[in-house]
């Protein structure tokens, strides 16, 4: 565990500008369906949905539905084309505002240091908003972190992540050109029949705003993992 809890913090030092002025508070409440595996050889996809729950998990403020396809070169590396497309629900019951991405990922198992099983996730996302023109490029990384509590091959690990988000290029309508966001994770994966898995726990989200302000969320994490 004491791993995991350097390799976190290692990471959020790296984005020291993740610390602003005045911080707004809030908290909310995540859950994520994933559904992944193989078509035929190399082909592989995965499709999620994740509803979101904001202000103090009082109303539903996003939906986001991602599929994706891929080939795995190896049992280490896979390289994925997806598309997303988030919807954010009017609260007073209007149209809602629509953000379609398009984005390429890779995925690399690095491998192990001692027991704790490290992982990195690569995202390049293009996006545009239904309410403004232009589009915003934006780059996301991921480390991963699996501390087994057992030695069974399905067995319940500690877990953890850092995700950091810098933005390539701006539109009118948002995105930043730099720091955007970090998050952070620390929770437990929990098997479940088949090769499925449910992970749940704690997710800090610290954003950056426009005008020398940060939002920060913290978050009730709950993510099921279905692998035919």
């Amino acid at each position: 565990m004491h791993k995991i809890a350097f390799a976190i913090a290692l990471a959020s030092s790296l984005f020291p500008s993740a610390s602003f002025a005045e911080t707004r508070q809030d908290e909310a409440i995540w859950v994520n369906a994933t559904v992944m595996g193989r078509i035929d050889g190399g082909l592989v996809f995965f499709a999620e949905v994740q509803p979101r729950i904001v202000e103090g998990a009082s109303r539903l403020g996003q939906v986001i539905y991602r599929p994706a396809i891929g080939w795995q070169f190896s049992n280490a590396v896979t390289a994925y084309q997806g598309y997303a497309r988030v919807v954010e629900p009017h609260q007073d019951g209007g149209e809602a505002r629509i953000e379609d991405r398009l984005f390429q990922q890779i995925t690399w198992n690095v491998g192990k240091i001692g027991s704790l099983e490290v992982q990195s996730r690569t995202r390049l996302e293009q996006r545009w908003r239904s309410d403004a023109e232009g589009m915003s490029l934006r780059v996301r990384e991921m480390l991963r972190f699996e501390y087994p509590l057992a030695d069974a091959e399905r067995r319940v690990a500690a877990l953890g992540w850092v995700e950091g988000f810098a933005g390539l290029k701006s539109a009118r309508w948002g995105g930043v050109s730099g720091f955007d966001q970090l998050r952070t994770f620390a929770g437990l994966e929990i098997p479940l029949p088949g090769k499925s898995t449910i992970e749940a726990g704690y997710l800090n989200q610290t954003r950056h705003v426009r005008g020398g302000q940060s939002d920060m969320s913290h978050i009730a994490s709950l993510t099921l993992f279905v692998r035919p």
